[in-house]
């Protein structure tokens, strides 16, 4: 099983400085993330795509190349690619071309934000932003499928005899995952493709999550792809961690009061009880982490979410220190042990898709 961070790059005052940093800064210590990610025995670095203040990561290939060049053996995802707004066969050759630097370190996670004005932006109507998605992810997965495409749809300009360059390193495309909060339509499209279903898991009750995950799991059977058990799943969570509980809560909790996403609303209690949101000590993370296969199944990647709300590096750095030394090693031991044989225990990444083709 994978275990990584992800990060939606906001920039945020600290709430107890009253500190915000630069767009350099911010930019600068996600790159720091990341090889601290790696430092200590994480799997997976991914991070979402904004275009909106007070968010960073417009241009995630940039970010991740230059993340790929400095790390070894971190797998470098998305935690959110737009697939609605961007042009599918940019997105192509974009992450094939990531996909060669990173020597296959790459897999993609495909979704539709959550801030509508992106939409007009690059001249798209949020009103369609479903159709889009089928229809731009349709065009991305021959893209990187056929050497030479014929398209026509409603939403680009047609292709005749197209070829995305470069083609993906070793015929091998980037794994997709499908990413999605609420939309029953985004776990069918994952299902139909066979590619894996990214559950987001932070703002909402387990019970929408379980009911997300069944569908996908149930329909990915629909298609011939396997089991329902054996559907690749992965899901989001948020955790701060201190050594006592209390010091956990007490440090955490006004830069959770504080949040742009989910400050000034229900408590943290009311929200660590109705969410995923864990705050306490490593072993409260550990049990609560555990506690997620009752209602998902065995999968394969959980990705935390340690590094918003204002939290400064070193804090950050702490974490990923806490989850590297503490935390990791015994859910991949715990979730090991509880995996039924035949039950898929990571994504099927490059290397592993590469190896069974030359069997």
């Amino acid at each position: 099983m994978q275990f990584g961070i992800f990060t939606v790059g906001d920039v945020t005052t600290d709430p107890t400085t009253g500190r915000t940093p630069t767009e350099h800064e911010r930019i600068k210590n996600t790159v720091a993330i990341a090889l601290k990610a790696e430092e200590v025995g994480l799997d997976v670095f991914a991070t979402g795509e904004h275009h909106n203040p007070p968010f960073v990561p417009s241009s995630p290939t940039t970010l991740l190349g230059h993340i790929a060049a400095r790390t070894e053996n971190l797998i470098l995802s998305t935690s959110t690619t737009l697939i609605t707004t961007n042009d599918p066969v940019k997105i192509a050759e974009d992450y094939a071309t990531l996909q060669h630097l990173a020597d296959g370190r790459v897999d993609v996670m495909t979704g539709r934000g959550n801030t509508g004005p992106v939409y007009p932006w690059f001249g798209q109507d949020i009103r369609q932003g479903i159709p889009l998605a089928i229809e731009n992810y349709a065009l991305l997965h021959k893209l990187w499928r056929q050497d030479v495409v014929d398209w026509e749809g409603k939403f680009r300009t047609a292709l005749q005899g197209f070829t995305a360059t470069p083609r993906p390193l070793d015929g091998v495309p980037p794994f997709v995952w499908h990413g999605s909060i609420r939309s029953p339509e985004i776990a069918e499209q994952a299902a139909y493709y066979g590619d894996g279903f990214f559950a987001n898991h932070i703002f909402w009750p387990k019970q929408h999550t379980e009911k997300m995950v069944r569908l996908y799991r149930q329909r990915y059977a629909h298609y011939g792809h396997g089991t329902p058990e054996q559907a690749i799943v992965g899901l989001g969570g948020q955790v701060f961690m201190r050594k006592n509980s209390q010091d956990a809560v007490r440090e955490f909790r006004p830069y959770f009061d504080n949040a742009p996403v989910y400050g000034h609303g229900p408590s943290l209690e009311e929200f660590s009880r109705e969410t995923p949101l864990t705050v306490g000590s490593p072993q409260e993370v550990i049990e609560r982490t555990l506690s997620f296969r009752d209602y998902v199944g065995d999968y394969q990647r959980q990705l935390f979410l340690v590094d918003h709300a204002g939290l400064p590096l070193k804090t950050v750095l702490e974490q990923l220190d806490i989850l590297g030394e503490e935390v990791v090693p015994v859910l991949r031991k715990e979730f090991a042990a509880l995996r039924p044989a035949g039950v898929p225990a990571t994504a099927p990444l490059h290397p592993a898709v590469l190896a069974a083709q030359e069997v």
